[in-house]
């Protein structure tokens, strides 16, 4: 089981790297990001957060499940949500469990990628499902949720965290 990377660990700052060979290892490291996924109870999990700066995330989320491998994100609905959002990377530091705080995030995107295979995927979400393909994203470019809070909210995150 591939250990959950937290705030200050370098891969998560870092921009993940896309993804060439479609191969035997690469449905492996999806099995393994979905096994660290569901024994963190997360409902979703990049590959920075395994520490594989791939670009590459999976998901099990309003009765949806999948992966998206070099995902590229368009915004359809700029609406925007508050509502609250955690991050397995980012666990408070008593609880080991995510924070949680309200985050600014679109109502409605799509999602365009490939599969295990090689073969494209596109996928429209809104709600939760949106908020998670937006921060699965925002992880393979090196952000975090707390990026998208004021500075204030965040500086109150990361002081709970490791």
């Amino acid at each position: 089981m591939r250990d959950i990377r937290v705030v200050g660990d370098p891969v998560l700052r870092t921009p993940a790297e896309p993804v060439a060979d479609f191969d035997r290892d690469l449905r492996r490291l999806i099995d393994e990001m979905f096994d660290a996924m569901y024994a963190a109870q997360g409902v979703g999990l990049a590959g920075p957060q395994i520490g594989v700066s791939r670009r590459i995330f999976v998901y099990d989320c309003s009765n949806r499940k999948g992966h998206v491998i070099n995902p590229e994100l368009t915004v359809d609905d700029d609406t925007e949500v508050l509502d609250e959002e955690g991050c397995l990377s980012v666990p408070g530091r008593d609880t080991g469990t995510p924070i949680y705080a309200k985050t600014p995030r679109a109502a409605g995107v799509t999602v365009r990628g490939l599969n295990r295979l090689g073969r494209p995927v596109q996928l429209r979400a809104r709600g939760l499902l949106a908020r998670c393909f937006q921060h699965e994203t925002d992880h393979l470019d090196g952000l975090l949720y707390v990026d998208r809070l004021a500075k204030d909210a965040a500086r109150k995150v990361l002081l709970q965290a490791p």
